[in-house]
């Protein structure tokens, strides 16, 4: 199971130079909600809204999304190995979540933060 973060999400959607290969979309892929809310976020933000949001709903429909929980709230309360951004810890806690209930996960990101907070966790992150 790969999880998914905006990173990957918006890079795809723009077709920014960097993007993960595509193989990548024939993985069960996660996400936490919060998915959801930063890629419109970017979207309306950029007035891309009118020629990405079709694109945006398509890919959201291709991803399984994690609730933001009590325990994955409660995750994100607590301490991390390394320091991190609010929305990071969120992402963490949903991984964090997904590996107790025996899940074995992947992150897919391109920020070097979230890179090295999941690896300090000991999450497998993917090299893209």
């Amino acid at each position: 199971m790969i999880y998914l973060d905006t990173s990957v999400a918006l890079a795809h959607l723009l077709g920014e130079d960097r993007a993960p290969p595509v193989t990548l979309w024939d993985q069960v892929l996660v996400s936490s909600r919060l998915l959801q809310y930063e890629l419109w976020t970017r979207i309306h933000a950029r007035n891309l809204a009118s020629s990405h949001g079709e694109a945006v709903r398509v890919l959201l429909g291709r991803i399984a999304l994690l609730e933001l929980a009590p325990p994955v709230l409660a995750r994100a309360l607590e301490p991390f190995p390394v320091f991190v951004r609010t929305l990071d810890a969120l992402h963490l806690a949903s991984i964090e979540f997904l590996r107790n209930q025996g899940q074995t996960v992947k992150l897919a990101t391109y920020d070097d933060r979230l890179f090295a907070a999941a690896r300090a966790l000991g999450v497998d992150v993917l090299a893209l």
